[in-house]
């Protein structure tokens, strides 16, 4: 897991305004948030800096005291937040604890369309999403539910495709595969099925909706 935010920067996360994310701080601080993954700015003037989806995630970690973890459950963790893609090799468990987790990124996600897409409006994804295509997906196919694939089970896998702005969604299951793009579309994103030439094998071409 990448290391979590250092002390200083903790400390920023948790005087962010709790409704729009809008972060205070010196330069440098904001520059490492950004860099980290945890902040963006804002490419409007005043070029204001606010927390990303995993920003506000640890910001929920850090101002809150976690819930108890159940049975063979990881408790909530401060380090940097990531939507499962499907197929990791050391995958989050599932639970309470994660779904927490996943709900709080999900929102914040919501949050930043709002603040970043120039109508305001949370129905399509902003600039964040288009910059980090597979993790955008993955959280909005997670968020809404969709088992990710285990290191060798099946389930949905979210891939780079060379094709700009667009991602590959596999999954085995035709009927969780149909879902997963109706999901998609929900999110904001166009979503058309194709099958591979060679193997036959059926898989989603989706891409954030810009109107």
């Amino acid at each position: 897991m990448t290391r979590p935010p250092t002390a200083a920067q903790r400390r920023v996360i948790d005087a962010a305004d709790p409704v729009t994310g809008r972060l205070r701080g010196t330069q440098a601080q904001l520059a490492a948030l950004v860099k980290r993954g945890l902040a963006f700015r804002h490419p409007r003037p005043p070029h204001e800096h606010f927390l990303t989806p995993e920003g506000h995630r640890i910001r929920q970690g850090v101002t809150g005291e976690p819930g108890p973890a159940g049975p063979g459950e990881d408790p909530v963790l401060t380090g940097v937040f990531a939507a499962r893609t499907g197929g990791e090799p050391d995958p989050p468990r599932p639970g309470p604890a994660r779904r927490r987790e996943v709900h709080s990124a999900w929102q914040g996600l919501l949050e930043l369309r709002r603040m970043t897409n120039p109508d305001g409006a949370v129905d399509r994804p902003c600039g964040w999403e288009r910059a980090h295509l597979v993790r955008a997906a993955a959280l909005a196919l997670e968020a809404a539910g969709h088992r990710p694939a285990g290191p060798e089970d099946g389930g949905y896998r979210v891939r780079e495709t060379p094709q700009p702005e667009a991602v590959a969604v596999y999954e085995p299951d035709g009927e969780a595969l149909r879902t997963c793009a109706v999901t998609l579309e929900g999110a904001g994103w166009q979503v058309s099925e194709h099958r591979e030439p060679r193997t036959g094998t059926r898989y989603l071409l989706a891409s954030p909706r810009r109107a």
